[in-house]
């Protein structure tokens, strides 16, 4: 059987956001892994307008490529206002048989570790026929940042990012099987 695709997320847009450096972070621990093609998937990069408000068929159709020809994902998620950034929801809304039958799992950093951003995430999962895996990775503002701007995890994630990187990889290859 060929290697799983597995899509880094990044759920963020604005101007000086730290995803970037987590999704890097996720991307060096998975790949000394070899068991799967990872790869970084920023939203940014699609210029997705805001559903419904102008026509955006070419960078739909842009996005919705990309996440067809993954397997499974991890989400970089921080927390704005107690929930996910707009930016992702509106990207969630763009897609909907390409999230299907896929899994995914969380990476979240807020004030109390993003948990409240993944909480929501996974309801919205759920709904694109996404199995989100319960190994959850959640950074905390306080500790694994300096200065609330460079990322300094702790030694402890890394079990976790394993962890979660493994149920990712089996649920990905079992759901794989109904898609073909």
């Amino acid at each position: 059987m060929s290697k799983l695709n597995i899509g880094i997320i990044l759920g963020s847009t604005r101007q000086g956001r730290v995803s970037p450096q987590v999704g890097e972070w996720v991307k060096s621990i998975a790949d000394k892994r070899g068991d799967a093609n990872y790869e970084i998937v920023d939203i940014a990069e699609y210029k997705l307008p805001l559903l419904g408000e102008e026509d955006a068929t070419e960078q739909a159709t842009a996005w919705n490529t990309k996440l067809a020809s993954l397997d499974g994902f991890v989400f970089i998620v921080q927390e704005y206002n107690h929930s996910i950034t707009g930016a992702l929801k509106n990207a969630l809304d763009y897609a909907r048989d390409a999230w299907n039958n896929k899994a995914a799992g969380i990476v979240s950093y807020g004030s109390v570790g993003g948990a409240r951003a993944a909480e929501h995430l996974r309801g919205i999962l759920g709904e694109l026929s996404v199995a989100d895996v319960r190994v959850h990775p959640a950074l905390s503002l306080f500790t694994d940042f300096e200065n609330g701007s460079v990322f300094k995890p702790a030694d402890l994630h890394l079990t976790n990012v394993n962890g979660m990187l493994d149920q990712v990889l089996a649920w990905s290859g079992a759901l794989k099987t109904i898609r073909q």
